[in-house]
């Protein structure tokens, strides 16, 4: 398919009123014997498998339009035993190992945030800089921006039935590049695919960050248009930029940390004020290069002091995810750090599945310990950057396997 078709086909469902509860019953059934997912049909509520892996995980969707879902699974089966991981949308994790005897059933519930790509149309007269986000090839082979809810059942799910239904909850915005962004496929993961599992069902997290994206770029590509049109008032805005900012080979989007990057913050901060919501700043996780006395390199210090100043002059809570991730990776040493970083540590920006967890653990700690107003929706409560656990202590299901679609930048 086409860029354009395939943006033509992400734009048709466009938004519409909320959808009734759909209920689907799966007692009893294997991924075999599930209907496949036809697109061309794709009705409000019409749902099916998208894909089958030999290790029994698959991907299930549901055609739905933009919105907020909250969704209630019926983990279990009445033959066998399961342990069951789940993922949303581009491989946000909600549930892992959910245990369940044969004949046991349980459920959990969470809320997802489904989106597409359009814009309000403007009015007459007005500035036209598009109808959509501008998405690329990579945008298009995710399950994020599409007219539908993509459900990933990993490890050995029993899922027995799925019940979704609008819901109208604070949502927990995210802006940035890779470190943030839904990573398409493995072994590629970030923080922000991590943070919903640390969350009750009380709020949604809608991961709107962008591998290779910098302050610049996320205002050209009318991403943070996308934000601002759907956030309401008592929403949360994480903002969370630096790695591709300070690439003066990239002139067009480099910031300098003294004038334009804490400029360019501060517009972020007021336009979120200004529709009642509240801002966040998040400092770039270092990256993992150590010196020869085992100490991580700093390349991003002046970036994280930036972020630091201008959270303390606005008055704006700060996540300080550098000061974390320096701890982490220290604490974890030469040796077992690479373990956090896919393509088992070649990569020394970008996480896979543990790493992402011990950066979004990190996160949550500091929304609990900083936020007030968000501290009860922190499921995780022990957690220490200077001790995190092993990566034998921390199973995560990987996802289905995908065609390879690295980051770009960060």
């Amino acid at each position: 398919m086409s860029l354009s078709s395939a943006l033509a086909l992400a734009l048709a469902a466009g938004t519409s009123a909320p959808p009734p509860a759909i209920d689907i019953d799966l007692a009893g059934k294997t991924p075999a014997q599930m209907p496949d997912y036809r697109p061309g049909q794709a009705e409000v509520g019409r749902s099916g498998i998208e894909r089958r892996d030999a290790s029994g995980g698959f991907l299930y969707s549901v055609a739905l339009p933009q919105g907020t879902y909250r969704v209630t699974l019926t983990l279990g089966d009445r033959r066998s035993a399961g342990l069951t991981t789940v993922k949303a949308e581009s491989r946000r994790l909600f549930l892992r190992d959910i245990a369940t005897r044969r004949g046991q059933t349980v459920t959990r519930s969470f809320l997802v945030d489904v989106r597409d790509a359009r814009l309000p149309a403007q009015p007459a007269g007005a500035p036209r800089f598009g109808q959509s986000v501008l998405l690329d090839e990579r945008d298009l082979a995710s399950f994020s921006w599409d007219d539908k809810l993509t459900f990933e059942f990993l490890g050995q799910p029993r899922v027995s039935a799925i019940h979704i239904e609008p819901a109208d909850a604070p949502r927990l915005f995210l802006a940035g590049d890779s470190t943030v962004a839904d990573q398409y496929t493995e072994p590629f993961t970030s923080w922000g695919q991590m943070l919903p599992a640390m969350l009750d069902d009380r709020i949604a997290v809608a991961n709107h960050a962008k591998s290779g994206a910098t302050l610049k770029s996320f205002i050209a590509q009318l991403r943070f248009s996308k934000v601002l049109t759907q956030v309401r008032k008592g929403d949360w805005l994480f903002i969370q930029f630096g790695h591709n900012d300070q690439k003066a080979e990239w002139p067009m989007t480099y910031l300098d940390p003294e004038l334009t990057y804490p400029a360019y913050l501060r517009s972020y901060i007021a336009e979120a004020r200004r529709r009642g919501v509240h801002p966040v700043l998040v400092t770039s996780p270092e990256r993992r290069n150590f010196d020869e006395a085992g100490k991580i390199k700093d390349t991003l210090g002046a970036y994280a002091a930036a972020v630091r100043k201008v959270a303390a002059e606005e008055n704006v809570p700060l996540v300080d995810l550098n000061r974390d991730s320096i701890a982490i990776m220290q604490a974890l040493g030469p040796e077992v750090s690479p373990r956090a970083f896919a393509e088992n540590g070649k990569d020394r920006t970008h996480n896979d599945n543990y790493g992402a967890w011990l950066f979004a653990a990190a996160i949550a700690r500091q929304v609990r310990e900083k936020i007030p107003e968000l501290a009860s929706h922190v499921l995780l409560k022990d957690f220490d950057p200077a001790h995190p656990p092993l990566p034998e202590d921390l199973p995560i299901a990987p996802s289905i396997a995908l065609e390879e679609n690295k980051p770009e930048g960060s």
